[in-house]
């Protein structure tokens, strides 16, 4: 029979750091769990999980699918719960590949280091962004190859911190790959191929958007202290998600960023604000962003994203060149008119399942992917936009890479008793640029 954690006893379960699940249905079900597999097989790829939501979840799947002889063997989270739903899950989908035993499942805010300690040889990192520039300097340092989900950090500090990680992964010849996923679908890859080699000539401005309707929430529990309801609804808490446009419209600046060749732009200017989600169960971030990233040569990129209720949405590029333009619906279009004009009818693929073909194929082949900085940078755009928008000032990039502003706690410190006091919802031209 289930046991059923509550009230107190729930909560001090949930403060015991790194504590290894016990009892539950999963016991039960790992005993029925049987594989193929030898763990003494040196061609065997171990992989831990560090996150189990939803994104973490489905992660852990692909990267096992990606290799005949990729396991999972190690999960860790700070919810029992989504620990559990995320194993059930993966028992579905992966039985034989699913080699996690109950010794190997850990709870709590350093359930991490009891992943980095075990002899997994790739680790996915799929925590809210926060806690990302931790784990990946955590994850390197112990010789793990990374899978890390996008956005890599909430603040130039993270940033830096991130591209610092870079290097020191590519000097260890170990692979680090970002979520962010269309730079591995195929038919975006073949338009952005096209647009390098001159197929709309000089690209002269960009329009993206990620315009999106209101996003999940949960409702407070009574057992749930102030900490517990805000790790819940992580994406309503900036020092946690680095807000909608860190955590979700990324996407959308890391195409800019492609088209653009990955170079930086100049400076950044532009607004935000908050109009539907105002109550206090949505933290401090905005819901809607408006920015102006200008490059050189008077290239300008117009981006603008949105999460409310009831409003048009719309997730695409329009890229203007010298010579043609080039339109991208993300789900269904890829399209180049001018000088020439193409349509992309080629294969289609899972993106998802792509990341993870090519990157063990490069650990496989001695030949790490490292997208670090690229992930970094692209980040950066959206941090850089936040910036832009909740103060209210045209930002330079040099100014925005160096900002000291850290909008949350040292990894180290979080704990189920944080009182954290986050920063006021930002007033445009009020709020400082730190």
């Amino acid at each position: 029979m289930k046991k059923k954690i509550q009230g107190s006893d729930r909560r001090n379960f949930l403060k015991s750091s790194g504590a290894t699940i016990l009892g539950s249905t999963l016991g039960a079900n790992l005993l029925a769990n049987t594989s193929s597999f030898s763990f003494n097989d040196s061609d065997v790829l171990k992989v831990g999980l560090i996150g189990c939501g939803g994104r973490g979840t489905g992660a852990a799947n692909q990267a096992m699918n990606a290799d005949p002889k990729a396991v999972l063997t190690v999960m860790a989270d700070v919810f029992p719960d989504r620990l559990e739903q995320s194993y059930n899950a993966l028992k579905t989908e992966n039985p034989e590949k699913l080699q996690v035993s109950k010794e190997n499942m850990f709870i709590g805010f350093d359930s991490y280091k009891k992943v980095l300690a075990s002899d997994v040889d790739v680790v996915i990192l799929t925590t809210p962004p926060s806690f990302r520039p931790g784990h990946l300097e955590a994850a390197i340092e112990a010789g793990k190859h990374v899978f890390c989900e996008k956005p890599v950090a909430v603040d130039a500090p993270g940033i830096r911190r991130v591209i610092e990680v870079a290097k020191k992964a590519k000097e260890k010849n170990l692979a680090l790959m970002s979520g962010f996923c269309w730079r591995y679908d195929f038919p975006k890859r073949a338009t952005f191929d096209r647009i390098a080699n001159g197929d709309i000539g000089k690209v002269t401005s960009i329009y993206n958007t990620y315009n999106t309707g209101a996003l999940w929430e949960k409702e407070r529990k009574a057992d749930w202290n102030d900490m517990e309801f805000i790790m819940r609804n992580w994406l309503y808490y900036n020092w946690l998600s680095g807000d909608h446009i860190t955590e979700q419209a990324v996407h959308s600046l890391d195409l800019m960023s492609w088209a653009m060749g990955d170079v930086m732009p100049n400076t950044v200017v532009g607004t935000g604000g908050r109009q539907t989600r105002i109550e206090e169960k949505y933290g401090n971030v905005y819901d809607h962003f408006a920015l102006v990233y200008e490059y050189d040569n008077n290239v300008k990129g117009f981006h603008f994203s949105r999460q409310q209720k009831g409003c048009t949405r719309a997730y695409d590029i329009t890229i203007q060149g010298d010579r043609g333009n080039c339109y991208i619906d993300v789900f269904r279009k890829h399209e180049i008119k001018g000088a020439v004009n193409w349509k992309y009818k080629g294969d289609k693929n899972n993106m998802y399942q792509t990341e993870h073909d090519e990157l063990f194929a490069s650990i496989r082949a001695g030949k790490p992917i490292n997208d670090g900085v690229r992930m970094a940078h692209s980040t950066m755009l959206a941090i850089w936009g936040r910036m832009a928008a909740y103060t209210g000032q045209s930002i330079k990039w040099e100014d925005a890479l160096n900002s000291e502003e850290k909008l949350g706690p040292a990894l180290e410190d979080y704990n189920w008793d944080l009182a954290w006091k986050m920063k006021d919802v930002a007033k445009p031209g009020l709020t400082k640029f730190v």
